[in-house]
C-alpha cells in the first residue's frame, strides 16, 4: 500500500463512501422479517459486487491493488454486518446504516493496513521492506 498522503487519503474516503453507500443499499432492501443468514449471504454478495464497480472507478487513481483489496472488503464486510443487523436488532433507521456502513469502511481500511505492516516484515538479511 502506498504511504503518500493523496494515496492515503484517497484510499479512507473511496472506502468510507462504499461503506456508506454499501450500508444504505443493504438497509434499503433487507426487511426485519428477513432470515439473519440469507441476509448476511446476499448482503455479502451485493456488497462485493458494488465493491468492485467501485474499484473500477477509483484504481485509475488509487492503483489497482491498492484500491481492489479494501473496497471487495469493505463492501463484503458492510454487506455482511448491516445484512445482519436489520433483522436481528431493534428497527435500524437509514442514517444508522449509513453511519455502520461508514464504520465498517473505516475498519476495514485499518484491517488492510495492519495486515499489511504484519505482512511487509523482515527480510532475510534483517532489513524491513520498504515501498520501492
Amino acid at each position: 500500500m502506498d504511504q503518500r498522503f493523496g494515496y492515503v487519503v484517497g484510499d479512507v474516503v473511496a472506502n468510507v463512501a462504499l461503506g456508506a453507500l454499501v450500508g444504505l443499499l443493504c438497509w434499503l432492501i433487507v426487511g426485519p422479517s428477513w432470515n439473519m443468514w440469507i441476509a448476511m449471504f446476499l448482503m455479502m454478495a451485493i456488497g462485493s459486487i458494488l465493491g468492485l464497480v467501485s474499484f473500477f472507478i477509483t484504481a485509475r487513481w488509487l492503483g489497482a491493488m491498492e484500491a481492489m483489496v479494501p473496497m471487495m472488503l469493505t463492501g463484503e464486510l458492510t454487506g455482511m454486518i448491516i445484512g445482519m443487523a436489520v433483522p436481528m436488532m431493534p428497527p435500524v433507521s437509514a442514517m444508522q446504516g449509513l453511519v455502520l456502513g461508514a464504520a465498517c469502511g473505516a475498519a476495514s481500511m485499518v484491517i488492510i493496513w495492519i495486515a499489511n505492516a504484519l505482512l511487509r516484515g523482515v527480510t532475510r538479511d534483517g532489513r524491513e521492506v520498504q515501498n520501492g
